[in-house]
């Protein structure tokens, strides 16, 4: 029988493109390929017994084209604070394994570079996100400001990491990367954040 299982918290991620980010609605990238960090910091969770509340993962992405049309290659990244039982959990879901919107985002996957469990620090403060992964990335972004300095947001686009949520449109403070021969380092360009609830069909 399949396992019941459900997440929420807030989900972010930071791109070589700038802003807005052309990808959401399914068009070609500003630059020749996408380069991404796509995070979800999980403020409740369960996979049937187990919690997995106050966990991170994170997807590194690229895209040699149009994200809806080209197949992406990505590394995976778990939170190492989480046990042998919460990081099966996480593989179930994340990978897709297990249905929900997470499977309809590994179907544009071709390639995995890689598993890892390493230290993740996500903070949310104000306006800005960010993530740290260990000896490998750093990503910080920060809503624009909009008519008066409220936020900018994105509803029910095409591409979309967090049905059912608005996206806040930001840009990155700064965005580093390196792992599996891939090396990125960028600022001032596309950022998005929202709420993210994902569960079993």
């Amino acid at each position: 029988m399949p396992q019941d299982w459900k997440v929420n918290g807030t989900y972010f991620e930071a791109c070589n493109y700038e802003a807005a980010c052309p990808c959401i609605f399914l068009s070609d990238p500003t630059d020749d390929d996408c380069t991404a960090l796509v995070a979800w910091h999980i403020d409740q969770g369960n996979f049937g017994d187990v919690r997995i509340d106050d966990l991170n993962v994170a997807l590194a992405v690229h895209s040699p084209g149009n994200m809806a049309t080209t197949p992406w290659r990505a590394a995976v990244y778990f939170d190492d604070r989480a046990s042998k039982s919460q990081k099966e959990a996480l593989t179930q879901i994340f990978t897709g394994q297990s249905g929900g919107h997470p499977s309809r985002l590994v179907s544009h996957i071709g390639e995995i570079l890689g598993v890892s469990s390493l230290p993740m620090t996500y903070q949310a403060d104000g306006k800005r996100r960010s993530l740290k992964i260990e000896g490998v990335a750093e990503a910080e972004i920060e809503a624009f400001a909009g008519q008066g300095g409220a936020n900018i947001t994105v509803d029910n686009h095409p591409l979309c990491i967090a049905p059912g949520h608005k996206a806040v449109v930001s840009k990155s403070k700064h965005v580093t990367y390196q792992d599996h021969g891939m090396a990125w380092e960028f600022s001032g360009k596309n950022g998005l954040y929202s709420p993210f609830t994902y569960q079993s069909e």
